[in-house]
């Protein structure tokens, strides 16, 4: 049990001391937020932490001070300290208070079907407070890999977003650094670089033999050099992007990708909000 549950108390032959008392239809005592509850004669009783046969014995020991060999029940009348939010393309968002923790599958069932024609899995991830968790709910869902199914915890929020606000981030030698768009779920990296200002027919300021991309997933990221100039000229097929990825054409030649993660990172640091764990500001400077 722990903040915000509402708990029911029954003493056998006083129901002066049951909680709701028996003139209530319904109600129940609420446990604060340090973990503690109310009880008539008793007082103030710590049962945060507790499970419910543990809280039991508590209140009947508290309440031999005063009673004759105490019969105590005590029932979970409203679940709500376990929560989790359910944020996007679900039948079902909102906020769901389930029994007892649960693993990822689990919660995102509890939002009904994933709307998988609308949902960009790409892009989706588990928040834990101000920290995204590097998990891929594309694999897990799509590809059926149980190594993303992790384990819950209180107040963490699943968010999946709309298909219709993907994203690629360009940066670098154009003249429009930031964000493009998706169109009909689809991008090429000769369009995003287009769409960020850079002119594909004079490219002579930008090293477009050595475009540097991030394709980050959960824990593990690809890091991938294409030569836009092949595409370009027909000796190599279109390259296509995905959402999340992080393109970076290098205004002179770089000789290596440490090299590109300085020059990079005073950009992600701005868009640091929807970026990928693995690729979230800390990590690429810690590793």
């Amino acid at each position: 049990m722990g903040p915000d549950d509402v708990i029911s108390v029954y003493v056998y032959l006083h129901p002066e001391l049951d909680v709701p008392s028996p003139n209530q239809t319904s109600g129940g005592a609420l446990i604060t937020s340090d973990g503690s509850v109310g009880l008539p004669l008793i007082g103030t009783v710590h049962l945060g932490g507790l499970t419910l046969p543990q809280a039991q014995t508590l209140l009947m020991n508290d309440y031999a001070t005063y009673v004759t060999n105490p019969k105590v029940s005590i029932q979970l009348t409203a679940p709500q300290s376990l929560r989790y939010y359910l944020l996007g393309e679900f039948q079902a968002p909102g906020i769901k208070y389930p029994v007892h923790p649960l693993t990822l599958l689990e919660a995102l069932a509890l939002g009904g079907t994933v709307n998988q024609a609308q949902a960009d899995l790409y892009e989706a991830y588990v928040a834990q407070g101000n920290v995204k968790l590097p998990v891929d709910l594309y694999s897990l869902l799509v590809n059926g890999d149980l190594t993303q199914n992790i384990p819950l915890a209180s107040g963490d929020a699943i968010v999946i977003p709309s298909s219709l606000s993907e994203n690629a981030y360009i940066f670098g030698a154009v003249g429009k650094p930031g964000p493009v768009n998706f169109v009909s779920g689809g991008l090429s990296l000769l369009q995003a670089l287009a769409s960020a200002d850079l002119d594909l027919t004079n490219f002579t300021n930008a090293q477009m033999s050595r475009i540097h991309i991030i394709r980050a997933r959960g824990q593990s990221a690809q890091f991938m050099i294409v030569n836009a100039t092949l595409i370009m000229e027909g000796q190599a097929a279109p390259f296509a992007l995905e959402p999340g990825d992080i393109v970076f054409v290098p205004p002179t030649a770089v000789a290596s990708w440490n090299q590109v993660l300085l020059q990079i990172l005073p950009s992600l640091q701005v868009i640091s909000g929807v970026l990928s764990p693995f690729v979230q500001v800390r990590y690429l400077r810690n590793n």
